[in-house]
C-alpha cells in the first residue's frame, strides 16, 4: 500500500533532537527523506555516545561498528548526503536538489540559513512552491529570538520547570527533553498543513515553528495565571487541581496512581474501599471540599493502598472502572505487552556492524487503516546515498560527482572509519 507522503521529498538540514524528530515522522509517512550533512563533520549524533554495536551498549567505543544510538534511532528510513554548504559549488548542488524537492527544514539558530544563502527567500526563487520550515528555540521573530537554546532552556523560559516535581521542591524539567519532542510534531504538522494548502493553491509557504510556543501551547490549557487567585502553590506534583482525588499511592510493593474524575468514579472509589460510609457525607461528597482539604483524602486513599500489594490495588479499581495504572519504571514498560501488541517497541538496527543491537526504539504512534506508517528502513550510512541522491535528484553529469568527491565538497559512504573516531560533540 501506498504510503501518505509517497513521492514527497524532504531536505532534511536539522540535527540533534527536534528536527531529526520531525523528519522521522515524515520518513514514517513515506516520505523521501535526505539529510544533508556536512562531509568533514557528518552527523553530531553518528558517532557520539551511548553507543551501540556488536559488543552491545557504551560511552566508549569498544569496536568499529559501533554507532550513536539516538542516531541509530532518529535516522530511521532516510538517506544520507555529505553536502559541503559553505562551498560555493556545494550551494549551487543543493540549489538544484531544492529544485525537484517539496519541503526543506532546518533547525539552525535564527539568521544562520540566510547567512548561509539557504534561507527560504533564496529557495523560493529555485522553487517558488518550496515549503520551508525553520524550526528554533525561540521563533524567527520577536525580542529573543536570537537566543540560543535547547530543551533545558526552552523548559525553564516557558515555565515547565517551575510547575514540576514537589510544591516544596526546586525547579525540575520533564524527566525527557519534551520541548524538543514536541516541537518536533508540531513541525510535522506544520508541513503536513502546508503540503495540503499547496495542493489546493500551489504555493509553497515558510513555516516558523518555535519550540517555546509549541511547549507553552500544550501547558496552558491549564489556567496556571490563576492559581495565585485560588490560593493553590504553582507545583501540584502528581496533583489535577480540578480533581480529588487524583494521586500517586504507595503500595505494599510499589506506587499506582489513581483518581477520581467525576462523582460516579467517587462512588465507585469509596465502594472498593469499603467506606460507603462517606457517600452521603455532608464535606466528603462535595467536590469542592475534596479539593480544599486533598490531604485528607489522599490520606484516605493512600490508607487503602498500602493495604495491598499493587496488582491487587490496581484489579480492584479496574474491575470498577476506576481510572488507574501502575507506576511502572523502564525495565517494566519494555515488557508492557500493550506497547508491543501496538508496535511500539521495535528493534533498532546498527548498519555498520550489520546487527540489531540491545537497544530498542519507538514505533510510530499513528495508526492508518489504509496507509502503513513504518520505518522501513534502518539508519543509513554516513553519505550511503550521496551517489545515488546527486546524480539523479540533482542531475550531475557523468564525472562530476567523482570530482566533488575528490575536492571534498561531498561525501560518499565509508562503512569502516577507524577505531575510536567516535564524535565527542552531542
Amino acid at each position: 500500500m501506498a504510503k501518505v507522503l509517497s513521492g514527497i521529498v524532504v531536505l532534511d538540514l536539522t540535527r540533534y533532537f527536534s528536527g531529526p524528530q520531525a523528519t522521522l515522522y515524515l520518513a514514517a509517512l513515506g516520505a523521501d527523506v535526505i539529510k544533508i550533512d556536512d562531509p568533514s563533520t557528518g552527523d553530531p549524533t553518528a558517532f557520539s555516545p551511548p553507543l551501540a554495536g556488536p559488543n552491545g551498549v557504551s560511552f566508549q567505543r569498544t569496536s568499529d561498528g559501533d554507532m550513536g544510538i539516538a542516531y541509530l534511532k532518529r535516522a530511521r528510513g532516510k538517506k544520507s548526503v555529505g553536502l559541503d554548504l559553505k562551498h560555493p559549488e556545494g550551494l549551487a548542488v543543493f540549489l538544484k536538489l531544492v529544485r525537484s524537492a517539496d519541503v526543506v527544514i532546518d533547525n539552525f539558530s535564527c539568521g544562520v540559513a540566510d547567512r548561509l544563502n539557504i534561507g527560504y527567500e533564496s529557495l523560493v526563487k529555485e522553487n517558488p512552491a518550496i515549503i520551508y520550515c525553520s524550526l528554533t528555540g525561540y521563533g524567527a521573530t520577536g525580542s529573543d529570538r536570537n537566543l540560543k537554546a535547547y530543551d533545558l532552556m526552552v523548559q525553564a523560559a516557558a515555565g515547565m520547570m517551575s510547575i514540576t516535581g514537589d510544591p516544596n521542591g526546586p525547579p525540575v524539567k520533564a524527566g525527557s527533553p519534551i520541548s524538543d519532542a514536541i516541537a518536533g510534531v508540531f513541525a510535522a504538522s506544520g508541513i503536513l498543513a502546508a503540503l495540503l494548502h499547496r495542493d489546493k493553491t500551489g504555493e509553497g509557504q515558510a513555516v516558523d515553528v518555535s519550540m517555546a510556543d509549541c511547549l507553552f501551547s500544550l501547558m496552558f490549557d491549564e489556567p496556571f495565571d490563576c492559581y495565585q487567585d485560588l490560593g493553590l502553590p504553582q507545583r501540584q506534583g502528581n496533583r489535577i487541581m480540578r480533581f480529588s482525588p487524583f494521586n500517586a499511592y504507595q503500595s505494599r510493593d510499589g506506587w499506582i496512581v489513581a483518581g477520581a474524575a467525576t462523582a460516579q468514579d467517587w462512588l465507585a472509589l469509596l465502594k472498593v474501599m469499603d467506606r460507603e460510609d462517606l457517600t452521603d457525607d455532608p464535606d466528603f461528597s462535595r467536590l469542592s471540599w475534596r479539593l480544599a482539604n486533598n490531604a485528607v483524602v489522599d490520606e484516605l486513599v493512600g490508607n487503602w493502598v498500602r493495604q495491598h500489594s499493587s496488582t491487587e490495588a490496581i484489579e480492584r479499581l479496574n474491575l470498577a472502572k476506576i481510572p488507574c495504572s501502575p507506576v511502572r519504571d523502564i525495565k517494566d514498560v519494555m515488557q508492557w505487552k500493550q506497547l508491543h501488541d501496538r508496535e511500539m517497541i521495535m528493534p533498532l538496527y546498527n548498519p555498520m556492524a550489520r546487527t540489531e543491537v540491545p537497544a530498542r526504539a519507538p514505533g510510530f504512534p499513528i495508526k492508518f487503516g489504509a496507509t502503513p506508517a513504518t520505518y522501513e528502513a534502518p539508519a543509513p550510512l554516513p553519505g550511503q546515498h550521496s551517489r545515488e541522491v546527486l546524480t539523479t535528484l540533482a542531475m550531475l553529469p557523468p564525472g562530476e560527482f567523482e570530482r566533488l568527491v575528490e575536492l571534498g565538497i561531498t561525501s560518499h559512504c565509508s562503512p569502516n572509519p577507524p577505531f575510536g573516531a567516535a564524535r565527542s560533540d552531542t
